[in-house]
């Protein structure tokens, strides 16, 4: 999945980024003047995942320790007592948004609280600022900078290959760094306080992706790509005498130091005709093992091969499992068993059909195994199960034709690494989760299998383009890129699938019908078929629309506040307007292509957009727009606006940009006139959530700067005032794409971000949300339908009417299992357990039932000897009817 972000905004950075300039603290700058400030607990609407992982570092001297690192969302500890993944690089701030994306990360095995990451997105000038060496004696809970005088790549292509960031195992004092687009080989040897060029080093590098590229996107140089040293040269305190470095130049691609760095060479005999991805040594039988492609991935690679160089004679043998003709993919994924260390594992990271694939040897690489071979075409026989019901969207809703498989084994396969201290645990990443398992020695047993499942809760790396918070339904639809987006029923539960029936690679904008929230619209990303789509159930199913000619891409769409007309505006293409579900669109006059539009939340006939400094009003349902008289607003088109629920006219703009006027506007009478806010420096989002207590007004959220202060605010009293509600530990580097407030609860506010997915926060204490629920009362009839059964486990919905006359404001649902059944996830309402009766209660979203209404839920169990299902179903003491 492709992972190229270009913000929509460039930042201006602080000059002066110099090797060896005294380090800084990463934090938001002085305010100017005092500020409201609120205490908020920030967490993820689960997703568990969504983006591409390219490394994982375990630490080789402390059991559990291990870090991984992604493109474009930060770095995270493995946390083994609860198994899952903290988020260390939240601090980073607006003005160094570049510094979520992760180039590389190390883990000192000689003082494991240390551990450094090289931070970076972009070397072209979509990332305005340069690199920066993160370093932490913490195991980043709190980090320390050094700013560099080059730009870093973690969303660049050859982003798979490394480590380029290395601590030297015996002086631990000693760190290397290989930089891109020419810079060379750097070193420190002050724990990463100050940095020089290794200007001994005598290859910077010359392999770029595609030279041609004008965007210097794909043309950059990839330069040094990985540091490996040899831990038995050297002892304790003084630098390790042997290290060895890859290069991207495919005939000169591995050098190797035999005097600590004091000098290099060219290591002799090497193969050509390919770049070095990684290279791994295996010190104990003295072998330097190496994956190969054609290119630097993550996405290409049509060949490849494996090699083992023998450091003590210098001999060079190709160990590849697989002839060269029969390869159409690279190799990556390159790790060894420390426990045995005969044992290499390596993976065709760019087979992306039918599947990836994983290698095995016992042997140093004499003999291989693979994690998947064909009986006969197209029939595959696995060494491997997986098990998603955690991650239960990675299957993509997809019933594939064999030889494909649904879920995959992986793509963009170029992170694997066997835990150094368990033999049986095994991570790898891919283009969207992290992957593992915990009895891996099974692979090398006659018909054994090993089972993987998603390791990977507590990392979130979705791109957010667009939030929507309904005033009833779901309470989170999202807009995502990669993965298209999800309907969060439970917010601390994974959805059970993203968008489908279209699945669009990304969503770019979503609206619902503020009356009517059942419908719902989409516009999106799609290789080949339509880029809108309409739900008529609240984003629980889809159809896909028609396209106007011309369309190649989502853009942004708006849907009437009746949900009987819709605004479209599409790339490719000129604004459009529709009655019904786009069956037939007719291009809208007045208005330029490319605006953004939006509805009026309350007259189903008004709509309007933005482009280019000039505001458009419609109101004849988006067939007619005329220009707003309206002037200062932005003359650019980083501008996001909305109009206000229950307020005919209401319209909030937020935008601009530092040349020029940048702020939070309003109006109240359509966007014929517009205040600019003079307590909002700049502004880039806005959102509205549920009034305060004894407030009239609804509470506005926006990612902004107010007083000096970058960072997430909310107004209570219509922009008059405002208060801080982030802090800066929570600051996420860019959230400019949206942001919204929850209509149910005040206080809650979901805010969009680029890489470290949806992040939502609530007031310490909660808010003011629906009080204790009382008892329901009536008559009630329950439907129970097991969907899916397999050995050992079991999916099943459960639906539930009222069938009384008078509405349920809160339910609690009790059934016992006859066959001692156990309920192991549930979603869409909260559980307990105690022996063999279920406990399943609303969630807040769905606490009022009314009279003939019903509510669903669902739940993966746990079953042996026979699964029946239950056979009375109890509502505060009283039997419910069964259907």
């Amino acid at each position: 999945m492709r992972r190229t972000r270009i913000l929509t905004v460039l930042l201006a950075l602080a000059a002066g980024l110099l090797a060896g300039s005294p380090p800084t603290a990463l934090a938001a700058g002085t305010p100017e003047a005092a500020l409201t400030a609120d205490t908020y607990t920030w967490k993820n609407a689960r997703v568990d995942g969504g983006g591409f992982v390219p490394g994982i570092v375990f630490n080789r001297t402390e059991k559990d320790l291990a870090y991984a690192r992604t493109d474009i969302g930060g770095a995270y500890r493995w946390q083994e007592s609860s198994r899952t993944w903290t988020p260390l690089l939240d601090h980073v701030g607006w003005d160094d948004w570049g510094h979520t994306g992760v180039a590389s990360i190390a883990t000192d095995s000689v003082d494991p609280d240390r551990v450094y990451a090289a931070v970076g997105t972009y070397t072209n000038d979509w990332d305005p600022g340069n690199g920066a060496v993160l370093r932490s004696a913490d195991r980043g809970a709190t980090w320390a900078k050094t700013d560099l005088p080059f730009k870093l790549g973690g969303n660049m292509p050859g982003r798979g290959m490394g480590e380029r960031l290395a601590v030297d195992p015996h002086d631990n004092d000693v760190l290397y760094l290989g930089a891109p687009s020419g810079h060379g080989l750097w070193r420190s040897a002050d724990a990463g306080v100050t940095w020089s060029e290794v200007t001994a080093f005598p290859n910077p590098g010359n392999y770029a992706q595609d030279p041609g590229d004008t965007s210097g996107y794909a043309s950059d140089n990839q330069g040094v790509t990985w540091v490996t040293f040899d831990e038995s040269t050297g002892s304790a305190g003084a630098a390790t005498e042997t290290v060895y470095v890859g290069v991207a130049d495919k005939e000169n691609a591995v050098y190797r130091s035999t005097d600590a760095g004091a000098t290099w060479e060219r290591v002799a005999g090497q193969p050509t005709g390919f770049l070095a991805h990684k290279g791994v040594l295996d010190a104990e039988n003295g072998y330097l093992y190496l994956a190969y492609s054609d290119t630097g991935g993550p996405y290409d690679g049509g060949k490849g091969r494996l090699y083992r160089y023998a450091t003590a004679t210098g001999a060079w043998t190709d160990i590849s499992p697989v002839a060269e003709a029969d390869t159409y993919f690279g190799f990556s994924g390159l790790t060894v068993d420390r426990q045995n260390p005969g044992t290499v594992m390596a993976t065709a990271y760019s087979s992306w059909w039918p599947d990836t694939q994983i290698f095995r040897s016992t042997d140093s690489g004499a003999t291989w195994t693979q994690a998947w071979e064909y009986t006969s075409y197209p029939t595959r026989q696995n060494r491997y199960t997986m098990d998603v019901s955690s991650s239960p969207w990675l299957t993509w809703g997809a019933n594939p034709a064999p030889p494909e498989q649904t879920p995959k084994l992986g793509w963009m396969t170029e992170a694997l690494e066997i835990d150094p201290f368990d033999p049986d645990r095994m991570m790898y990443g891919t283009g969207a989760t992290i992957y593992g398992t915990e009895n891996l020695t099974n692979w090398d047993d006659e018909g054994g299998t090993f089972a993987i499942e998603p390791m990977v809760r507590g990392l979130e790396e979705t791109a957010v383009n667009d939030l929507a918070a309904p005033p009833s339904g779901a309470p989170l639809l999202s807009a995502l890129g990669d993965i298209g987006g999800f309907r969060h029923t439970s917010l601390t539960e994974v959805p059970s699938m993203m968008y489908t029936s279209p699945n669009f690679t990304s969503t770019t904008s979503l609206d619902f019908a503020e009356k009517n929230p059942d419908t719902v619209v989409r516009a999106g990303n799609l290789d080949s078929g339509p880029h809108i789509a309409f739900s008529t159930d609240n984003g629980a199913n889809w159809f896909g629309g028609s396209d106007p000619a011309g369309v190649s891409g989502g853009g942004t769409v708006a849907a009437g506040a009746d949900g009987g007309r819709f605004v479209w505006s599409p790339e490719g293409a000129g604004v459009h307007h529709t009655t019904g579900f786009g069956t037939s669109w007719q291009a809208s006059n007045g208005i330029p292509a490319g605006a953004v539009v939006e509805s009026d939340r309350v007259d189903p006939h008004t709509f309007y957009g933005f482009k280019s400094g000039t505001f458009y009003i419609s109101t004849d349902g988006g067939a007619t727009f005329t220009a707003s008289p309206a002037t200062g607003l932005p003359s650019g088109d980083s501008v996001r606006f909305k109009a206000l629920p229950g307020a005919e006219g209401d319209v909030w703009l937020a935008g601009g940009a530092a040349d020029g006027p940048y702020g939070l506007w309003h109006s109240t009478d359509g966007g014929t006139t517009f205040t600019k806010l003079s307590g909002v420096d700049a502004a880039d989002t806005i959102g509205f959530g549920k009034a305060a207590p004894g407030a009239s007004y609804q509470t506005l959220y926006s990612s902004a700067e107010i007083g000096g202060v970058r960072g997430i605010f909310r107004s209570t009293d219509a922009g008059a005032s405002w208060t801080r509600v982030n802090d800066d530990a929570h600051q996420w580097g860019w959230t400019g794409a949206a942001i919204t407030g929850d209509p149910r609860v005040y206080g809650r506010v979901y805010v969009a971000t680029n890489g470290r997915g949806i992040v939502y926060g609530d007031p310490v204490g909660g808010g003011t949300g629906p009080g204790p629920d009382p008892a329901p009362t009536g008559a009630c009839e329950v439907t129970y339908t097991v969907t899916n059964q397999w050995p050992g486990g079991f999916q099943a919905d459960v639906r539930l009417t009222n069938t009384g006359t008078a509405a349920w404001n809160g339910w609690s649902l009790d059934w016992t299992f006859a066959g001692g059944q156990r309920v192991s996830r549930m979603w869409n309402a909260e559980h307990t357990r105690s022996d063999t009766t279920v406990t399943a209660g609303n969630v807040g979203w769905n606490a009022r039932v009314g009279p003939g209404a019903s509510v669903s839920f669902g739940f993966t169990g746990e079953w042996s000897g026979t699964n029946a299902e239950p056979t009375e179903f109890r509502m505060a003491g009283r039997s419910c009817a069964t259907g």
